[in-house]
């Protein structure tokens, strides 16, 4: 009688651990005053953990490695370069979690990620201004509006930019053969919304393969290479910021860049300009390549509560 009670607990409410119920017994660990979103976070992080290693049934030596693996994947980590970014980039979980968070209206321009080579405090210049400091690539010229989703300007919107050099390089990589924040810079739209500055053509380039994340990719088949793009990050007050990409049409790893990052909308149109007088007027030597992007963004959360609020007022 004894045993069969002790065997039916076992089968439900255990507090020991066994194969069968192992997510359930460390579940049930959690203390009462635990935050209720940390408990779903870690309740689920745990249950699909442990159906992954029972579907894998790794060995003892394979559990090892993939610890060995998170270990020297964080001691790569520093203040310029972010190896656990760049595994969660590759795996295709930093395009999914940007996805979730940035459901945005019709029309507003579509996030892509950020990117391990973000850095602050980029220097601020004047529209027109060339950002490539090292003379390197073909030159660019980029252009275009700021506008809310009714297509009304926004002025005064800040525009972050950054990109690597003609070498497959930004800046950070390479302390002491590029000028500091060569190819950065924040410019602000004007009046009109509209913005401009020069640059080079960007180019693709492989992510950083000397760590961890790069002999996973090569374990996996995969290549490191990314499609040409400009980052940028888009700011105005009330309303959601927006980082993204731009990236050339004629890239050839458009369909399969390492980090899942191109969205079919963010593929723009480069011109080559070969009109020596629009070179003139431009400042640039002929030829070169233009491209013209309008980011449209869509009001913050706060503003639309505003705008609701007006709304019932009226009503």
């Amino acid at each position: 009688m004894h045993q069969a009670a002790t065997t039916s607990v076992s089968q439900t409410s255990s507090p020991y651990f066994e194969e069968e119920h192992s997510a359930d017994v460390v579940n049930a660990r959690m203390g009462q005053d635990i935050s209720p979103r940390l408990k779903q976070v870690m309740s689920v992080l745990v249950k699909h953990i442990h159906e992954a290693v029972k579907e894998i049934e790794p060995t003892h030596e394979e559990w090892f490695s993939a610890i060995r693996f998170l270990t020297e994947t964080g001691q790569m980590c520093n203040e310029w370069r972010q190896e656990y970014i760049l595994l969660s980039d590759i795996l295709g979980v930093s395009m999914l979690v940007d996805a979730i968070n940035h459901r945005r209206p019709s029309g507003a321009t579509p996030n892509t990620i950020l990117g391990p080579f973000y850095v602050a405090d980029a220097p601020a210049y004047e529209n027109g201004a060339n950002i490539c400091l090292d003379g390197k690539g073909e030159p660019l010229v980029v252009s275009g509006k700021v506008t809310d989703i009714a297509g009304n300007p926004i002025p005064e919107a800040k525009l972050e930019v950054w990109q690597t050099n003609d070498d497959g390089f930004y800046d950070v990589q390479q302390k002491g053969i590029q000028p500091d924040s060569n190819l950065r810079g924040v410019f602000t739209s004007d009046d009109e919304g509209r913005y401009w500055f020069k640059s080079v053509k960007p180019r693709h380039y492989p992510i950083p393969a000397d760590g961890l994340v790069g002999k996973l990719l090569g374990a996996m088949g995969r290549h490191p290479n990314r499609a040409a793009h400009l980052h940028f990050i888009v700011t105005a007050p009330g309303y959601e910021p927006v980082i993204t990409h731009i990236f050339t049409p004629d890239c050839p790893y458009l369909p399969e860049d390492a980090v899942f990052g191109v969205k079919r909308e963010l593929i723009a149109d480069f011109k080559k300009v070969d009109d020596l007088e629009v070179a003139r007027q431009v400042g640039c030597a002929a030829p070169f390549w233009s491209v013209a992007w309008d980011f449209t963004l869509a009001p913050s959360v706060s503003a639309m509560r505003v705008i609701a609020t007006k709304h019932s007022d009226l009503t």
